[in-house]
């Protein structure tokens, strides 16, 4: 009797090759074989001996074992190296009849990641004795049955393969019958009791046998099931099946109540004797927790639900009696057919969290394992990335996945990745699963500092004091952290051979400009220098900028008189015997400078004294007060004495006096003024304001 079990090799193939960007190829497996029912804690092997690995390589690459649904069997011990027993092993429970009975599964290492396969080959110990789920049976035989007659047995079930499983039957003995094994297409046996001799009802109308079952293990384990012969009154034909083997497909979404089939037997006999009933003679538990069958029409009905997963073809013996006991057999197959029912699962096997920004294309971010226990087409998995994103996934061999980058990555473009890994299957209609991958992206110092401005210009007055915050330069990093933080710096260069740094300072950390000095006007004017922005990086990365520093004039100097020159600190008078023209100049923000002039009237021949000045009045004291803003400019017609100094930009004021004039003084406006005359004195002519003029004359 055969039932199908669970095929765990189904869900992984024994070997895994397979080569991808950033993992180490697969150099080897190793095989363990071990007893089933080790004691938790159980050593299995040296795994880093057998492959060739230091046990320091376990702990620095994070090793770890990935079996899939059996994981809760072995567990790999990092420190030494080895594989030891996680739970206890019942090879019946794993694998059923199947074998050999082995756990496969992959040695998992990062840093760099790599990759081995490893079996366990579970063998089988004797501990299960044969079975027979009726402990009692009962038959009913006419007297009239003849010689060769057959009467089918309840089989025994021992769990166990090879040896240790189930070899041979006994009967106690006895005239009447005997036992015949028959060999199935399948490897099973139908176990048969045989009348070799006519039944006697008067003599005994009843009778106890006892059938032994017996596996081949050392030391042999047994079984035990009465049989009780009740010997009835002439009934000489069986019910005998139309077929000796029926076949049936059923779907694996099929609901409970579906006739999965009908099996039909008749007998020759009449009346009573013809009358039959159908049953399912497996002991298999789960065959009769799965199928029934109308005991009267035949009809095979799915009791409850089956999953193509889990089993994918039954057999069921099938038993017809009549009422005197003799009965006939057939076989019943049972294929489960496939349905689209299962998702694939996803199985995250390495993944980094964390991916330096400047990786190449081809790095391995994550390796997936899918597995979709669906058939043919429903189990064919496809896996996708959402659109937009700079990765891919690729597919190695026996459902292994990478997802690797597919371009440069720029963390200042984004900082963080949600990939959504979507795997679908080929089934109509396909189904999906879906898992959301988060990688962030860490920084390299792959951005120099930027300044706000191409340059900057910058404005103090001068006569500031020292220490004075004139203006900020500011410099953005797009990097992170470290690479970020923007330092400022002067870069060494000098003014009028002076070093910059004893004019200006700049803050490292805020970028804020310090005059190192106090400035004058009067001996600069303006001067420029570069600041450095520099990163935290390693190495880091920097950018200048040109900046302009421009001295605002203070009204800080009074008007000076260049001529005549004072000494002593009194006033200085002189004679002024022939002038045509005279002319103080001074600039505008008002100061005061004060001169003194006196004119010999008596030596101007051609001047009318009442015209300019009172009658009888030959010398006169001029004296002039003037508010101006900066220098003053004075000029005689004596060659020897003239001086000059000239004002700087700005608005000027100049006072003329000219003999020849109808008036005391005369005002000139024009940009043209005297000095435009070729006989002028003067180089340059200014217009002027005053504020206060009085004059005094004597003779």
């Amino acid at each position: 009797l055969k039932t199908s079990l669970v095929v765990f090799a189904d869900h992984f193939a024994m070997l895994l090759f397979f080569c991808v960007l950033s993992l180490t190829s697969v150099v080897g497996q190793v095989s363990y074989s071990i007893p089933e029912e080790m004691a938790k804690g159980s050593l299995i092997g040296n795994i880093a001996q057998d492959l060739g690995l230091d046990s320091k390589r376990l702990a620095s690459g994070k090793a770890r074992i990935f079996i899939g649904d059996s994981a809760e069997y072995i567990e790999l011990n990092r420190e030494r190296g080895v594989l030891l027993v996680k739970e206890k092993i019942d090879r019946e429970m794993l694998c059923g009849q199947t074998t050999p009975c082995a756990l496969h599964f992959q040695v998992i290492l990062e840093n760099p990641m790599e990759f081995y396969t490893a079996v366990v080959e579970i063998s089988d110990i004797n501990d299960n004795s044969p079975i027979f789920e009726k402990s009692d049976m009962k038959f009913k035989i006419s007297e009239s049955a003849v010689i060769g007659s057959k009467f089918l047995l309840e089989r025994a079930i021992d769990p166990d393969v090879g040896m240790n499983s189930l070899q041979s039957y006994f009967l106690t003995k006895t005239e009447n019958f005997v036992l015949k094994l028959k060999d199935q297409p399948d490897g099973e046996r139908i176990v048969e009791m045989i009348l070799q001799k006519p039944l006697d009802r008067e003599k005994q109308e009843e009778m106890i046998l006892v059938l032994t079952a017996v596996d081949g293990g050392e030391p042999k384990l047994s079984g035990t099931a009465q049989i009780h012969v009740t010997v009835l009154d002439v009934n000489d034909n069986a019910p005998v099946f139309t077929k000796t083997v029926y076949k049936a497909s059923i779907p694996e979404n099929a609901v409970k109540g579906t006739i999965i089939t009908k099996v039909s037997a008749s007998d020759a006999d009449k009346g009573s004797n013809s009358n039959i009933m159908y049953s399912i003679s497996n002991t298999v538990a789960n065959v009769r927790d799965i199928f029934e069958i109308n005991e009267l029409n035949g009809d095979l009905i799915l009791k409850s639900s089956i999953d193509y997963e889990k089993a994918r073809l039954y057999e069921l013996d099938v038993q017809v009696s009549d009422q005197g006991g003799l009965s006939d057999a057939c076989k019943v197959i049972v294929e489960v057919t496939d349905e689209n029912d299962n998702p694939p699962s996803i199985n995250i096997m390495s993944k980094s969290n964390t991916l330096s920004e400047n990786m190449k294309p081809g790095t391995v971010v994550t390796m997936l394992n899918i597995q979709d226990p669906d058939s043919d087409e429903n189990g064919k998995v496809l896996c996708i990335l959402k659109e937009n994103l700079p990765f891919t996934i690729k597919s190695s061999t026996n459902n292994f996945f990478t997802v690797v980058t597919d371009s440069d990555l720029d963390r200042e473009r984004a900082s963080e990745y949600n990939i959504t890994v979507t795997c679908s299957d080929e089934g109509v209609p396909s189904l999906s699963s879906s898992v959301i991958l988060t990688l962030q992206i860490s920084d390299v110092n792959d951005n120099a500092p930027v300044f706000e401005r191409t340059s900057y210009e910058a404005y103090i007055v001068e006569n500031n004091t020292p220490g004075l915050s004139i203006f900020t330069v500011k410099a953005t990093d797009t990097d992170w952290n470290q690479n970020a933080r923007v330092s400022y710096l002067l870069e060494d260069f000098s003014i009028n051979g002076v070093p910059v740094s004893s004019y200006v300072s700049v803050s490292a950390d805020s970028g804020v400009l310090h005059a190192v000095r106090s400035f004058d006007y009067e001996q600069i004017k303006d001067f420029q220098f570069s600041v450095k922005a520099q990163d935290g990086g390693s190495p880091p990365l920097s950018s200048n900028v040109t900046v302009k520093i421009m001295i605002q004039d203070q009204n800080d100097n009074p008007p000076q008189v260049l001529y005549p020159v004072q000494t002593g600190g009194s006033l200085v008078a002189e004679m002024v015997v022939n002038i045509p023209h005279m002319l103080i100049s001074f600039t505008s923000e008002p100061r005061t400078a004060i001169v003194v002039i006196i004119v010999d009237i008596a030596s101007w021949p051609h001047v009318e004294y009442s015209v300019l000045f009172p009658p009888c009045i030959d010398k006169f004291f001029c004296f002039v007060l003037f508010f101006c803003n900066s220098h003053v400019v004075c000029r005689t017609t004596d060659s020897r004495k003239s001086d000059c100094k000239f004002g700087r930009a700005g608005s000027q004021n100049v006072l003329i006096m000219d003999p020849s004039s109808t008036g005391t003084m005369q005002r000139i406006q024009s940009e043209k003024s005297i000095l435009d005359e070729p006989d002028s004195p003067l180089e340059v002519s200014y217009k002027f304001r005053f504020s206060f003029l009085s004059y005094f004359a004597s003779k």
